[in-house]
């Protein structure tokens, strides 16, 4: 198992960075800096999300992300794949059983790490867990094509790197928002998803800075 994911393993189980990693990449209003609304409702459903990761031919750890489908909830954004829970099921559960919808892997090829911690998707009404999860080698996909348009991997580095990261100014709704992203792929990485991987890419870099 790659160092890094052994480090994983055993801090994530310990005190998590949290929200205060997860608003470092919340789009922020420009006007009075107010950000997304962090306090789930008593209506938030629970969900989970499957934050994959395995290594390349250079053995440096990718991430799995996919693009949602058009024509489906928050629909031509980058997500990890993952969904709201059936009755039941574990958060764990849920990530893996929608993997599997959404991308085809199995249950069974991921060795699941441990979780990052909860946020909640106001615009959805989600409670999302992330789950680590971790294969030896790169996932085969089996794509559904009527949640996901594509799916790509990344290395967790090139997220490290200042220069991927870009601030704009974005219309949103009836307001402008600063909104932090990562600039690896043709559409932004921003929003909840950005926010969710912010916390694993700080607790990254403190493997690196051990």
């Amino acid at each position: 198992m790659q160092p890094l994911v052994k480090f994983l393993k055993q801090r994530l189980i310990k005190n998590l960075p949290g929200r205060p990693s997860q608003l470092k990449m919340a789009p922020a209003q420009k006007n009075d800096g107010q950000r997304r609304k962090m306090t789930p409702s008593e209506q938030a459903h629970q969900s989970s999300v499957l934050v994959l990761l395995f290594p390349n031919e250079q053995e440096e750890l990718e991430l799995v992300l996919t693009l949602r489908s058009g024509d489906i909830d928050h629909g031509g954004q980058i997500s990890f794949p993952g969904g709201r829970a059936e009755s039941g099921e574990s958060p764990e559960e849920t990530a893996l059983r929608e993997a599997h919808e959404e991308i085809g892997i199995t249950p069974e090829s991921v060795t699941t790490i441990g979780q990052l911690s909860e946020l909640y998707v106001s615009h959805s009404e989600n409670r999302v867990t992330p789950v680590v999860g971790f294969m030896n080698q790169r996932p085969v996909f089996n794509l559904n094509r009527a949640e996901v348009e594509e799916v790509f991997a990344v290395e967790l580095n090139s997220l490290a790197h200042k220069e991927n990261l870009v601030v704009e100014d974005w219309e949103l709704g009836q307001h402008t928002y600063e909104v932090p992203y990562w600039d690896v792929h043709r559409v932004p990485l921003w929003g909840a998803t950005a926010m969710m991987l912010n916390e694993l890419l700080e607790l990254r870099k403190e493997f690196t800075e051990d």
